[in-house]
């Protein structure tokens, strides 16, 4: 009984498995018949689309653009700060205590200005004192003078009270450019940023008392990676943008670096800002666009519209066939691109019509209907 149910078993395994294996084949009989009837489908639209008899229903809406030529600008975009040449720290020439301070944010100074004073009258009682002292001493000088000049007295004298009176002048010089030097003085014309001298506090050589920043005299730098060495160069034209001012304007490369920064592989160039613009600081962000490059007469297309096959990078136009206007494949040549636009060194003729739009939905060979 065990025995006949075993067989029985291994009989429906065969019988299921025989089925199963039946499937598989047909599945691949059928799937194989179904590309070779994809493939005679294919060919007999492509042969009737070169007839002129394609269906109507098959027109493919697209939109052409005529290729024509324009300007083209690649530019190198980079990222610096402006910076000012006379952006100074005022500090104090001796140390002493502040008397007086003459200047405040925002007021425009001229060089030599004196926006503070020290405490300088123990120098200034000096110098009166020496002064009083010189009255004496340059009219000991006159006497002894004109008494050598006549022959009177001895040389020992005269030369005594010479040595005397002028050794007075030095030292009263002295004292004078030590009063001088109680005064803070802005060393530049421009407009006081920063004021931290106080009166009755310290001031010292080396402690910041001003700071006068000259807005005339800005100038945008940035560094620029190494590989654009030969790109960027004085004289190239730049567009300067101030994202934070929504502001931009126009200048030029004024000087470009010759050193490689062994650290970064970078060199600096800066850019000369006009004059007058108050909203330009120090040290706010700027944005430089180099322009290395320029056609005025250059074919560009949308990279969008740039595919790839085995033969190349190509774009599809719209051709006159026999009264049709079918899709063609046009293999191109690029150069530079920027900003979604690449320029088309050849392959593209002026007049050529351009799919611009439903390019997604065309295949090499279909009828277009151009909107």
């Amino acid at each position: 009984m065990k025995h006949l149910i075993i067989i029985s078993t291994l009989f429906l395994v065969a019988c299921g498995g025989g089925q199963e294996q039946d499937k598989a084949k047909r599945l691949e009989q059928l799937k194989a018949d179904q590309a070779k009837i994809n493939t005679e489908i294919r060919t007999l639209e492509a042969e009737l689309v070169k007839e002129g008899k394609g269906n109507k229903d098959k027109l493919r809406d697209v939109v052409v653009t005529p290729v024509a030529t324009g300007k083209f600008v690649h530019y190198i975009e980079i990222q610096g700060k402006v910076e000012a040449d006379q952006n100074v720290t005022v500090t104090a020439k001796m140390p002493g205590t502040v008397t007086k301070v003459s200047a405040e944010v925002g007021q425009e100074v001229r060089a030599g200005q004196v926006l503070a004073e020290m405490d300088k009258e123990a120098i200034s009682k000096g110098i009166d004192e020496l002064k009083q002292q010189m009255v004496f001493v340059t009219d000991v000088y006159n006497r002894q003078q004109n008494l050598w000049n006549q022959k009177i007295g001895s040389e020992i004298q005269y030369l005594t009270a010479k040595n005397n009176k002028e050794a007075l002048e030095k030292k009263l010089i002295t004292l004078n450019e030590q009063q001088d030097m109680a005064l803070i003085k802005s060393p530049i014309s421009g407009v006081i940023d920063e004021v931290y001298a106080k009166v009755g506090q310290p001031a010292a050589p080396g402690a910041p008392s001003f700071r006068v920043v000259n807005f005339s005299d800005l100038k945008a730098r940035a560094e620029v990676a190494e590989i654009n060495a030969s790109k960027v160069k004085k004289g190239n034209p730049v567009q300067v943008n101030f994202p934070d001012l929504n502001d931009s304007t126009m200048g030029t490369v004024n000087y470009a670096s010759k050193v490689i920064n062994p650290m970064t592989r970078t060199f600096f160039v800066e850019v000369p800002l006009k004059s007058g613009k108050a909203e330009y600081r120090p040290n706010s962000v700027a944005i430089l666009k180099v322009s290395d490059y320029t056609n005025d007469k250059a074919i560009t297309v949308p990279i969008r519209l740039v595919q790839n096959a085995e033969d190349g990078m190509y774009v599809l136009v719209a051709e006159d066939k026999g009264g049709k206007l079918v899709a063609s494949k046009k293999i191109i040549t690029l150069g530079n691109s920027y900003n979604g636009v690449a320029e088309v060194k050849s392959g593209l003729t002026l007049g050529d019509k351009l799919i611009t739009v439903g390019y997604q939905n065309v295949n090499i060979g279909d009828l277009l209907k151009v909107n």
